[in-house]
């Protein structure tokens, strides 16, 4: 872990309160780290409704192919997640410490494997000694405690300068209910779901098929709009759970996704995916700036977000950015590698308020002075219009640093 803090870290936290239904706890199993907790245990006291997207990678970790298999059960008893080791790329062995964690992890809490929910984060191709926690699951399940939503994104950094949390409320049929999200993150980030895992609790009452819906929709404009270095994880991870503590207030419970009594909780949903999914992208491995990227014009959103990513993924663009050099021949090139339908000659470019470009050229009354100020801001809006069509998207990533090549120089040692 890092010793400094990233520049771009939340100057404050939210004080994340406690959600009925759910109880958690750490541990410091040594899997990688010596005295650092590195071992969650989530656990919900009454089954919880269960929701989950994953990588699109074709070499997943044994922990995605676990949850996989439990998900079309829809019932979720308790998460356990361990960081210092993916536990991917590991075999046959990779298969035995999944159900050795679920086993132990059922009799901790006394409920079936396909109950049981496994993440893992940290190094690909070591195998993972699921013994080191196995043990502890049962009095983790003893200590676990609601207050504990600070610690439990503490338990699952890596590479991470930061924790990540997010909270909100919203009213289903005048009950109001809360959300709680946490996250980790900050290499090998191009979520495409779905090393990023990021896990939501709600107390309200909905059916796992509606959680499946609002989730598979809520990840696009957040998780997979996000990048740091363009490369997809083995192990990403995003799972939703409603523990429907709010039926004792009256809440009715919701069983499908179209169910108009969902749009304040859907629009709250959908604003902590993207909290979270920011603050994954603003602790990018050496990361000093934050990139927000939107391309407009577009023959599609589809064809927008590709060429978005297409800039926000460019390691010329990235590189740009942490020397504060306000290079738009950078956007151009990545603009037309991206596969999709552009006009040179209608391009229009800016940083910030500054229109850098214009009608496929430099803008006339282009200032290096004023687009240079931008370039000198933590926070740096890049916007492209293609003027092809209605098509938008808006992305971020953060910029490349020599210290993102010194973090991932020497990960393993």
């Amino acid at each position: 872990m890092s010793a400094s803090v990233s520049p771009l870290a939340p100057k404050s936290y939210p004080e994340m309160p406690a959600l009925r239904g759910v109880r958690m706890a750490t541990a410091a199993a040594g899997i990688k780290y010596k005295g650092r907790t590195d071992v969650l245990l989530m656990v919900f006291d009454k089954p919880a409704a269960v929701a989950g997207v994953f990588t699109k990678s074709k070499c997943p970790s044994a922990p995605v192919d676990f949850c996989r298999s439990n998900l079309p059960h829809g019932v979720a008893r308790a998460v356990v997640v361990n960081s210092g080791n993916a536990n991917a790329f590991t075999g046959i062995k990779g298969k035995a410490a999944t159900a050795l964690t679920a086993k132990s992890a059922a009799e901790a809490v006394g409920c079936g494997e396909n109950e049981i929910y496994l993440a893992s984060t940290g190094v690909i191709g070591e195998p993972l000694d699921a013994s080191k926690f196995a043990g502890v699951l049962g009095d983790m399940n003893k200590t676990a405690t609601g207050d504990f939503w600070q610690e439990a994104a503490k338990a699952i950094m890596t590479t991470d300068t930061y924790p990540k949390v997010a909270t909100r409320t919203a009213e289903i049929g005048g009950v109001t209910v809360t959300i709680n999200g946490i996250a980790k993150g900050a290499g090998m980030i191009a979520p495409d779901m779905a090393t990023m895992l990021s896990f939501v609790v709600t107390d309200a009452d909905i059916s796992s098929s509606a959680l499946q819906a609002m989730l598979s929709a809520g990840v696009e404009p957040s998780f997979n709009s996000m990048t740091v270095d363009s490369d997809t994880s083995t192990s990403d991870t995003l799972m939703l759970f409603a523990t429907g503590a709010a039926a004792a207030d009256g809440q009715k419970r919701i069983e499908t996704a179209d169910d108009p009594a969902l749009a304040s909780f859907r629009a709250a949903l959908n604003d902590l995916l993207k909290a979270l999914a920011i603050q994954v992208a603003r602790d990018g491995e050496g990361a000093t700036k934050m990139l927000e990227i939107t391309v407009t014009g577009a023959e599609s959103d589809a064809a927008a977000k590709t060429i978005a990513l297409s800039i926000a993924n460019s390691p010329l663009v990235k590189t740009a950015a942490a020397g504060e050099d306000a290079n738009w021949g950078r956007i151009v090139m990545a603009v037309g590698k991206a596969g999709e339908a552009a006009d040179r000659d209608r391009l229009a470019i800016w940083f910030g308020d500054v229109r850098v470009a214009v009608n496929g050229e430099r803008d006339p009354s282009y200032s290096e002075d004023a687009a240079t100020a931008v370039m000198k801001k933590q926070d740096i809006p890049v916007k492209v219009e293609l003027g092809l069509g209605n098509g938008t998207a808006t992305v971020w990533t953060c910029d490349l640093t020599k210290e993102y090549v010194a973090i991932n120089g020497d990960y393993r040692s």
